[in-house]
C-alpha cells in the first residue's frame, strides 16, 4: 500500500483497493460482534456519547476517519475507528496521545471510563451497572502487535512523513496536531541547548563578568546557594528551566539572573553594550498580575550600582503580560499574529506559572521565538499540569530532585559559584537537558514549623502519616485545621452546612488563638477571614453619584484585593461537591444572611470568572471581576443612575479598573468556589480546599498538592470523607505523551 505527502490542511487520504483481510483480534463473542461492524462500534460510540462517558466531538472525530477512508477506497478496521475517537477522547482528558500498550493492559484506568467525576451522568443505571460494554471489555483480548497491524495498513494513520490525521509513533497514537506540537517543542529545545556559549569555558571573558555579577548578587556563602546555582546554569543555556515550590524564591532568582545577563552585555561583553530585549510572560491574566506585584519590589532591590556592564533599572523590564497578548491572538483561531514568519522581536523569553501552558501554547511559543532567543522556564513541577493537553513542566523536569548533573556541569558550576555541589546531584551519564534544569531547594516564605509548608511537603513526597493528619484535626497547627477532620464519614447535609457558614466567615476560631498573635514580614498578620470581608468593604462604601471616578476605581481595588483573601477550591465541577453545588449553596447563604440581594442573575457582589478568553473586551480565561452598583454611565449618556458593572483588573499590569457591562461578558460563572485547576497562577490570604465523599480519578497527589498550596498564611480543609485526603495523595497524573524520550535520546 503507497501512501504520497499530500495537503496538511485538508488531511486528503491516498486511494487504496486493498481488501481490510487483516484478523480480527480473538474476542468474546459479545464483543467479537462489535470489533467486526464499523456500524457496531458507530453504535456503541453513540451509546458511551449518551452516557456522557465521551464527547459528541471524539464520536464526530471517529466518524471522520471513516468516512475519509471509506472516500478513499479504504473500508477501515472497527477497531481503528474505535482508537480514533479513544485517541480524541484522551486529549479531551488532557493528554498528549494514547499509548496503546498501557490501554491494552488497563483500559479502564488508562481511559478512566466509565467516568467517576463525582456525579452521576445520564444514562446510567441506579445500580451502577451499565447498559452498554466498557472499554476493557471491548479491548480485552486484543493485543499489542494486532492493533499495530492494523494502524500500520490504514491510510489515516502514517508515521509522521506523510498527512494523515493520525501518527504512529512506536506504540504511542496521536492526533497530527498534537504530534506536531510535541515535534516542534522537542525540536525548539534540542535546537537550543546545541548552542554554543561563551560561557563554557570558565575561564573566558564572558565567564568572569558572570562571576563577578553573582558574587555581587548573592554574596558569599559558606553553603550551596541553590539560587546562584540555577542563575549560572540558565545563563549559559538558550533553554533553562527553573523550578521550585512556593517561597523558594523562582522570581528573584530569575530577577537576579536577568541582571547578570545585562551585565554581560558591555561595551566589552558580548553584545558590545547593546542590552537585551526582554519580555515577560505568565499563561493567565491573574499569573501576570501575580508576578507584576513581585518583580517591581525585586528589581528595586538589586544592587545595580555594584553590578559590571552599566546595568539600569530600565534594563530590567517589570511588566508582565499574558502569553495570549505576546503572541498577538487572533479572535476565532489558534494561529497567533507572530509565528516563524513574523517573529517577536526579543532577544530573552522569560514564562512565569509555566506548568499552566499546554503543548498547543508552548509550541506557538517555540513557533514565535526567533532561533537564537533566550527561553527562561519558571514554575513548580509539582503542581497540577495545563486545563488543556500536555504537562510540559512536568516532563521536563521528570529528573530535577536528583539535577543529574555531569562532572564536567559540577566543575563548571563550581569554578562559577565557589562551592561543590553534593554527591546525590551528580551523573555521570547525565543527559544534554539535564545540565539546563535548576530546582530550588529552600522556602524562604514558610518557617519549619508552618503547617501549610508541613502538609504540603508530605503531600508531595507521598508521606502523609496519621501524626500530621491528627495535628491538622487538631488545630496544633497556626495555619492549618481541618474542620470536620474528627468525623471520618460526616453527614452530607452537616458538611456542606459547614462549607457554606465557613465561606462567610473564615472560621477564625477554629485556628489556634483564634488566628490572632501572628506575624508576617515583621508586621502583624490579619486573622482568616470569609467572603463577609469584602462584602462588608462593598456595602459600606460612602461613595455616590458626585464621587470621582477614580474613587470608583479605588473602591473596586480594594474590593478585589479583599475579595482575594479568601477562595473555596474543589476537586470537582458538577455534583453538591463541585464547584456548581458549592456556588450554588454559598450564594444562598450570603443571600440568607442579607449579605447579598439575591443568589442568581447579576447583583451587586457578584465575583465572576472568564472562563474563556475574549479578545474583544481583552479578558483571558481565570481573569476575575466584581459586580458593583455604579451610579454613573460608563458611556457618559445621560443623567447617573444606579448600573451594574463588573470591575476588572487592568491589563497592563497596572492599578487599573476596566468597567464591563455585564451583558457583554459570555464566558464566565459565578466564583464562591473554583475548582483547583483553575486556581493556577493565584494566590489567596486563606484558601479553603473541599474535598468529595468519594475518591475519583481527579483526586490526585497534584491537585491537593496545589490546592494547599494556593494559600498564603491560612489554610482549611473540609472533606467528605476523611479517608478520601489521604487517598488521594496515593494517586499521580500521569499523562500520556512522548516529549521527554523525545528530549532523553542522544
Amino acid at each position: 500500500m503507497s501512501k504520497t505527502r499530500q495537503s496538511d490542511e485538508q488531511f486528503s487520504l491516498e486511494l487504496g483497493n486493498e481488501p481490510n483481510d487483516l484478523p480480527v483480534p480473538e474476542q468474546t463473542p459479545d464483543t467479537r460482534q462489535l470489533l467486526s461492524s464499523l456500524d457496531g462500534i458507530d453504535t456503541l460510540l453513540e451509546q458511551w456519547q449518551q452516557m456522557e462517558w465521551i464527547r459528541p466531538l471524539d464520536v464526530g472525530f471517529a466518524r471522520l476517519i471513516r468516512t475519509l477512508s471509506e472516500e478513499q477506497g479504504e473500508a477501515p478496521h472497527p477497531l481503528v475507528v474505535l482508537l480514533a475517537a479513544l485517541v480524541s477522547h484522551q486529549v479531551g482528558r488532557g493528554h498528549v496521545c494514547i499509548d496503546l500498550a498501557n490501554l491494552l493492559n488497563d483500559a479502564g484506568t488508562t481511559l478512566s471510563l466509565p467516568p467517576d467525576d463525582g456525579a452521576p451522568a445520564a444514562g446510567r443505571e441506579e445500580t451502577g451497572e451499565t447498559p452498554c460494554p466498557q472499554p476493557d471489555e471491548i479491548l480485552a483480548r486484543s493485543s499489542l502487535d494486532d492493533c499495530l497491524a492494523l494502524l500500520n495498513n490504514t491510510l489515516a494513520v502514517s508515521d509522521g512523513s506523510l498527512t494523515s490525521p493520525l501518527v504512529l509513533n512506536e506504540t504511542r497514537l496521536y492526533l497530527r496536531r498534537f504530534w506536531r506540537y510535541e515535534q516542534q517543542i522537542a525540536d525548539g529545545i534540542q535546537t537550543r541547548l546545541a548552542l554554543a556559549s561563551p560561557l563554557t569555558d570558565a575561564g573566558s571573558e564572558a565567564a568572569a563578568t558572570l562571576r563577578q555579577a553573582l558574587n555581587v548578587l548573592f554574596g558569599v556563602h559558606t553553603e550551596v546557594d541553590y539560587q546562584q546555582l540555577a542563575c549560572a546554569l540558565a545563563a549559559r543555556n538558550r533553554f533553562a528551566v527553573i523550578t521550585g515550590g512556593p517561597g523558594t524564591g523562582k522570581t528573584t532568582t530569575v530577577v537576579n539572573l536577568l541582571a547578570a545577563l545585562q551585565a554581560m552585555t558591555g561595551e566589552s561583553g558580548q553584545r558590545g553594550g547593546r542590552k537585551y530585549r526582554i519580555r515577560l510572560a505568565a499563561p493567565t491574566g491573574k499569573a501576570a498580575a501575580r508576578l507584576n506585584e513581585s518583580i517591581g519590589g525585586a528589581v528595586s532591590r538589586l544592587p545595580l550600582e555594584r553590578l559590571p556592564g552599566n546595568v539600569t533599572l530600565e534594563d530590567i523590564p517589570t511588566r508582565v503580560t499574558t502569553l495570549h497578548r505576546l503572541l498577538g491572538s487572533r479572535p476565532d483561531t489558534r494561529r497567533f499574529r507572530h509565528n516563524r514568519d513574523n517573529p517577536l522581536l526579543v532577544d530573552i523569553l522569560v514564562i512565569d506559572e509555566a506548568s499552566m501552558v499546554d503543548v498547543d501554547l508552548m509550541a506557538s511559543v517555540f513557533d514565535a521565538l526567533p532561533a537564537t532567543a533566550q527561553l527562561i522556564l519558571l514554575g513548580d513541577k509539582d503542581q497540577l499540569a495545563s486545563v488543556d493537553a500536555g504537562a510540559v513542566l512536568g516532563e521536563l523536569c521528570q529528573r530535577a530532585a536528583d539535577a543529574h548533573y555531569t562532572q564536567e556541569t559540577a566543575d563548571w558550576l563550581a569554578q562559577m559559584t565557589g562551592h561543590s555541589l553534593p554527591e546525590s546531584l551528580c551523573d555521570a551519564e547525565g543527559q544534554r537537558l539535564d545540565q539546563a534544569v535548576a530546582m530550588l531547594r529552600k522556602s524562604y516564605r514558610f518557617g519549619d514549623e508552618s503547617g501549610i509548608r508541613t502538609l504540603a511537603e508530605a503531600v508531595n513526597t507521598d508521606t502523609l502519616d496519621s501524626g500530621i493528619l491528627q495535628a491538622c484535626r487538631e488545630g496544633q497547627f497556626e495555619d492549618v485545621i481541618w474542620l470536620n477532620g474528627q468525623s471520618p464519614k460526616p453527614r452530607q447535609e452537616d458538611t456542606l452546612a459547614l462549607i457554606c457558614s465557613h465561606a462567610v466567615s473564615g472560621t477564625p476560631e477554629a485556628f489556634r488563638h483564634q488566628g490572632q498573635g501572628r506575624s508576617a514580614n515583621d508586621k502583624p498578620l490579619p486573622p482568616p477571614v470569609g467572603y463577609q470581608h469584602y462584602l462588608d468593604l462593598l456595602n459600606s462604601h460612602k461613595l455616590g453619584a458626585d464621587s470621582l471616578r477614580e474613587d470608583w476605581d479605588r473602591l473596586a481595588s480594594q474590593v478585589l484585593a479583599a475579595f482575594s483573601d479568601f477562595q473555596i477550591l474543589c476537586a470537582l465541577r458538577k455534583g453538591p461537591w463541585g464547584v456548581e453545588g458549592i456556588n450554588d449553596r454559598v450564594a444562598r447563604q450570603l443571600l440568607a444572611e442579607k449579605r447579598i440581594p439575591r443568589a442568581e442573575g447579576w447583583y451587586a457582589g457578584r465575583p465572576v470568572l472568564v472562563t474563556g478568553n475574549d479578545y474583544n473586551l481583552g479578558l483571558m480565561n481565570g481573569d476575575i471581576g466584581i459586580t458593583l452598583s455604579v451610579p454613573w454611565d460608563l458611556n457618559d449618556q445621560g443623567d447617573p443612575k444606579d448600573t451594574l458593572r463588573v470591575a476588572f483588573p487592568a491589563a497592563d499590569g497596572t492599578d487599573g479598573i476596566r468597567w464591563i457591562s455585564p451583558s457583554r461578558l459570555q464566558q464566565l460563572e459565578t466564583v464562591y468556589a473554583m475548582t483547583v485547576h483553575k486556581s493556577q497562577g493565584s494566590e489567596f490570604n486563606h484558601t479553603c480546599l473541599v474535598l468529595p465523599d468519594r475518591l475519583s480519578p481527579v483526586m490526585t497527589r497534584e491537585l491537593v498538592y496545589t490546592g494547599i498550596t494556593r494559600a498564603r498564611n491560612w489554610f482549611s480543609l473540609i472533606t467528605g470523607d476523611a479517608s478520601v485526603f489521604r487517598d488521594s495523595v496515593h494517586q499521580q497524573v500521569l499523562r500520556a505523551s512522548g516529549l521527554a524520550q523525545r528530549l532523553s535520546q542522544p
